[in-house]
């Protein structure tokens, strides 16, 4: 029987973020749950993705495990009931709906964000999490590399890549094109809500920037600065943190502008000072740009930026399906090749052993010339007769047919009774 790579998956699409959150894997459950796949199941082919909007895991197998695997993650994270969140999964059971699942999830069309353009580093890194641990064979690595490549054509060939799609992301980009000029800028975020979080999480791509975080609940802020390696001040200490800073992002929920004229007026500024309201309503009053100095950006203009680039993504997007088509063939193709391998193996070693036993007992008084024209000829021989059962099995492959004539073949030459007296 053949082995059929399979997937379940648990994501923003299947499950509100309260689910999300529980199931989710951090790197060292990932690595636990890894090698329990190894040790109870034998799986060499498995790829664990957990983000904060899905969790999956990608496994080669001829049976389907996919209410062992979930059982698995609810021991890892201490879930007794754990079988109340199957209906949270979605189980691709078939090979084309898994690995096109794969793609797709890879180059973002899956994702919140279309396009985002982090799910393919946090792609990577489960791969590598994979390998690291044994865990990848030669199935996985094809795939994976063939799924690297189709990100590259993606980006290389299509605007599905282009500009920033989500608000927070836009955020950053706009802060980085400012601040180009500015040694480490420093940058104070004030508020760590939904939207708030994302930025957090986005400044990664700001790697030289100095960051400090504070909230009104500073065990929340604190939750999100903690694992980004930011600072986290008191909320009562802000006004101090925004004189220094070069940057202020504002993301509270407030009435009435929390940043006014009045408080940015006592500010020292030196050059400039970019302030970002991403609240809704707005918390910078919009007079601030009356100060020197002060540049300000809202949501309604940052969006603006956001709208362009998300539908120039949705208008690549039957590119980004054909060419994700194109590569799934291409693996196939592969793989079909790969399944008919052992079979032409198998062959060649059974008629290679018989031309060498023949040799070995019509040639023993043979001089070594003799010997060398009659070795040539038999290979010569073997190499023809091999040849069409070789056609004749690459050709069932491209008919979806290589099952029945790996059996036909098996059969004729009685390749398994072979191997077995091995």
């Amino acid at each position: 029987m053949q082995i059929k790579f399979r997937a379940l998956s648990l994501s923003h699409k299947t499950a509100p973020v309260q689910i999300r959150e529980i199931i989710a894997l951090s790197d060292q459950e990932i690595e636990r749950i890894l090698l329990k796949l190894k040790d109870f199941f034998s799986l060499t082919d498995v790829l664990v993705l957990s983000t904060c909007n899905r969790t999956e895991v990608y496994y080669s197998h001829d049976l389907d495990l996919s209410t062992e695997i979930i059982k698995l993650v609810g021991l890892e994270k201490g879930l007794p009931d754990v079988v109340n969140y199957l209906e949270y999964f979605k189980i691709y059971n078939e090979d084309r709906a898994a690995i096109s699942h794969l793609f797709r999830v890879s180059m973002g069309l899956e994702a919140q964000v279309v396009g985002d353009i982090q799910i393919s580093n946090q792609v990577k890194r489960a791969y590598q999490a994979s390998a690291d641990l044994e865990m990848a064979g030669p199935f996985l690595h094809r795939l994976m590399h063939t799924v690297f490549f189709t990100n590259k054509r993606i980006v290389q060939e299509t605007a599905f890549r282009e500009g920033a799609a989500s608000l927070s992301y836009a955020a950053i980009e706009l802060i980085e094109s400012l601040t180009t000029n500015i040694y480490q800028p420093r940058i104070l975020l004030i508020g760590v809500g939904e939207i708030g979080e994302d930025v957090a999480k986005n400044m990664v791509y700001l790697p030289n920037a100095k960051v400090k975080v504070t909230n009104r609940t500073r065990s929340k802020a604190e939750e999100i600065a903690g694992p980004l390696g930011f600072e986290v001040i008191d909320f009562e200490n802000s006004f101090d943190a925004m004189k220094e800073a070069d940057v202020i992002i504002c993301s509270i929920m407030k009435n009435e502008p929390f940043i006014t004229k009045d408080l940015v007026k006592q500010f020292d500024i030196k050059s400039y000072k970019l302030l970002v309201d991403l609240s809704v309503p707005r918390s910078i009053d919009t007079s601030v740009e009356d100060v020197p100095g002060v540049i300000l950006y809202n949501v309604d203009n940052i969006r603006s930026k956001t709208s362009e680039a998300l539908e120039k993504r949705l208008a690549a997007i039957p590119l980004v399906e054909d060419i994700i088509a194109e590569s799934i063939e291409e693996f196939y193709n592969w793989k079909k090749e790969m399944m008919v391998s052992p079979t032409i193996n198998k062959l060649k070693q059974t008629l290679e052993q018989i031309r060498l036993e023949e040799l070995s007992r019509y040639l023993k008084n043979a001089d070594k010339k003799e010997y060398a024209v009659i070795d040539k000829i038999t290979k010569s021989m073997m190499q023809k007769i091999l040849k069409v059962p070789v056609v004749q099995l690459r050709a069932a492959c491209q008919r979806d047919q290589a099952e029945e004539m790996i059996e036909f073949i098996s059969d004729l030459f009685d390749l398994d009774q072979v191997n077995t007296k091995k």
